[in-house]
């Protein structure tokens, strides 16, 4: 079954931002994307914004917050987002020093109720994450580079979701696949047959005329 995470990146005006995330709710979107950026680990600064954002929403709505970290300091980060109960945090295994240091921060995740995602740019091999998949609950494979949002999907990265599918089917690893950057109706497909199972879209959804229909499209 493949769900659907909304990113509240862009798009959005702030002083309708309540009302875009109830009409998001009704349309049957899986999860919000919080894209939280430090200005460091890409050029981009959310973070304020998406802390405001996350909040309002766990304030009106039941789904759950999909908590994408694109920032250095991830413990810090991950602190700041915990007592908002997320689904899962996800961060950057390019944002990580040691195998070590990755490990604490997953383990930190854990003993603070969240699942634990983590994700990979387009420039990193897919094998530098292996040895923690038996121990998160995600995969993101970024389809675009991370830091901006209404990006187009570079194709070289549906091969990385594929080369990932087959690992964790050959391992017997249970573990979501989440891909995001430039998922639309056209690109949905060939990400969900390369073996994603979460898709992150954000432009596509916000700027269409009817959330329902276009969420739909992007499941089926």
């Amino acid at each position: 079954m493949v769900e659907i995470s909304a990113s509240v990146l862009s798009g959005i005006e702030r002083d309708k931002a309540t009302k875009v995330f109830y009409n998001l709710e009704v349309a049957n979107i899986d999860y919000f994307h919080i894209d939280v950026m430090d200005g460091k680990f890409v050029p981009n600064i959310t973070h304020e914004l998406m802390k405001e954002y996350a909040t309002t929403i766990k304030q009106i709505s039941n789904i759950p917050l999909d908590v994408h970290l694109m920032t250095y300091y991830v413990k810090d980060y991950v602190e700041q987002y915990i007592d908002l109960e997320p689904n899962i945090i996800t961060f950057h295994i390019e944002a990580v020093k040691s195998k070590e240091e990755a490990f604490e921060i997953i383990n930190f995740i854990k003993q603070n109720h969240s699942r634990v995602g983590i994700a990979i740019s387009p420039s990193t091999s897919i094998e530098k994450v292996y040895e923690f998949l038996p121990y998160i609950h995600m995969v993101l494979i970024m389809t675009v580079e991370p830091g901006y949002g209404g990006q187009k999907l570079i194709p070289e990265t549906i091969h990385k979701i594929k080369m990932m599918k087959q690992y964790i089917d050959n391992n017997n690893i249970e573990i979501d696949i989440e891909a995001d950057g430039g998922i639309n109706l056209d690109t949905a497909k060939l990400v969900k047959e390369a073996g994603a199972n979460i898709l992150v879209s954000g432009t596509a959804i916000i700027k269409s005329e009817d959330y329902k229909k276009t969420i739909s499209g992007l499941k089926t």
